[in-house]
């Protein structure tokens, strides 16, 4: 193969729009995808039923590219608004530490204070130090409050659950600015015919090429002839630029060799950002034992330490389904148990709640996003130290060769199928020199 115009090394949503974007302004492209399948941590399992093992929400419509482009591509969305871990918004059935279901006002009262405290916390998070992490923020927050004990500490408790369940990480590994992004813009959805439809139709008519992995991009600064050499499956591909949207936790890993390396501004963000540990456990059941009509069942107290959440997601399958996460401890701990033991540790918790009488599950799908080699975690975080202009920061052009784009190189929505495609978009548009209408992506298909 000839000198190309560019090679986007992952075939993800942000290498996809790329791609898509530049080919469809007329330069040549390649993209090289370690995988035999498109799109990354957007991964559907298809088995007879439809299982979303990556992404599944659409975080807020209102805006959203994403959402846009499925409904251009025709995608069926169902709305399933409580997936950002909001406390209320819609039927939530909480229980407390003894295993008794709140009231319906005694849980009004509980959101409430949580809003009330998120509201304290935005102050808080602005005048934060550098080091500060977010345990550091809702400390201070919380100590503003003329709360009693068991007030505060179902707070304290649920905050150390929105950290791990948003970002798969403890508390106290957050940046303070970590979950600045943590707002709803309108519904939230989720897709009846699995996620991966997107990045699958998204990708049709590019030149994908599959199980090659990338071991070393090679750039020159101010080559226009040769700027970038990729050695790939052992193949050598040469492109004026190229786009790396490998996860950060492959940038990290030193499987993938950059020659030179990343300059100080760009190294010094991937520094201060890691990937998760964050893994989705779904149970299938023969019948449903928990109460109608809610969307989320939340365990308060410490038997929660692990498995407080539970999301229902028998309208979207058809079948008894719940959703729940192990988050940072719990996702490293867990890694090398088998399903049955997962299973087993979970059904100790709803037993807790539901009785000893509610039947075993049918199916378990664990993933394991930490062990696989082209993601090493789910999606990164921001460690203590580090800053929201990481984010972009990472993605600087690098000698008019090199472009960085991915779900962490984006600051207003890291760690989302937005950010992903946000990114893409923005490579593209620094590669061409001039602005691209993100519709151009769905345009004609």
């Amino acid at each position: 193969m000839g000198h190309l115009d560019a090679i986007v090394v992952g075939a993800g949503l942000a290498g996809i729009t790329a791609a898509r974007l530049l080919q469809d302004q007329g330069r040549t492209v390649v993209v090289l995808e370690a995988r035999d399948r498109v799109g990354g941590r957007m991964h559907t399992a298809r088995d007879g039923r439809i299982t979303d093992l990556g992404a599944s929400w659409i975080h807020g419509i209102a805006g959203s590219p994403v959402a846009a482009a499925a409904e251009a591509l025709g995608m069926p969305a169902m709305e399933f608004t409580v997936g950002g871990y909001q406390p209320d918004s819609r039927p939530i059935a909480y229980y407390a530490a003894d295993g008794r279901r709140l009231s319906d006002a005694a849980a009004a009262r509980f959101a409430a204070d949580v809003h009330e405290l998120d509201a304290a916390l935005a102050d808080v998070i602005a005048d934060s130090a550098p080091d500060a992490s977010y345990r550091d923020v809702t400390e201070q927050a919380l100590s503003t409050r003329p709360w009693d004990d068991d007030r505060m500490q179902r707070v304290r408790e649920y905050l150390e659950h929105r950290a791990e369940e948003q970002y798969g990480v403890r508390i106290e590994d957050l940046a303070a600015h970590g979950l600045d992004d943590d707002a709803i813009e309108g519904d939230e959805v989720v897709f009846p015919r699995g996620y991966d439809e997107l990045p699958t139709r998204l990708a049709e008519g590019l030149d994908i090429r599959f199980g090659h992995v990338v071991s070393r991009v090679e750039w020159t600064e101010g080559a226009r002839t040769e700027g970038a050499r990729v050695s790939a499956a052992g193949k050598r591909f040469t492109a004026d630029v190229v786009v790396l949207t490998v996860p950060v936790g492959v940038l990290k890993s030193g499987e993938l060799e950059l020659v030179p390396a990343l300059p100080e501004s760009n190294a010094g963000a991937l520094a201060r950002l890691e990937m998760n540990a964050f893994e989705k456990v779904v149970l299938r059941f023969p019948r449903s034992f928990w109460d109608e009509g809610v969307y989320a069942i939340r365990q308060q107290g410490a038997q929660g330490r692990w498995w407080h959440s539970w999301y229902d997601l028998t309208p979207l399958h058809g079948e008894p389904t719940l959703l729940t996460f192990a988050a940072g401890p719990a996702a490293r701990t867990i890694r090398d148990w088998d399903d049955e033991r997962v299973a087993d540790d979970v059904m100790r918790q709803l037993r807790r709640l539901f009785g000893a009488g509610i039947p075993a599950p049918v199916g378990v799908h664990r993933t394991a996003w930490q062990d696989d080699p082209f993601a090493r975690g789910s999606y990164a975080y921001m460690t203590v130290g580090a800053t929201t202009a990481d984010h972009d920061d990472l993605a600087d052009p690098i000698g008019g060769v090199l472009h960085i784009a991915g779900e962490a190189t984006w600051t207003d929505d890291p760690a989302t199928v937005a950010a992903a495609m946000l990114s893409g978009h923005r490579a593209a548009e620094r590669i061409l020199g001039r602005e691209v209408p993100i519709e151009r992506l769905w345009a004609e298909m």
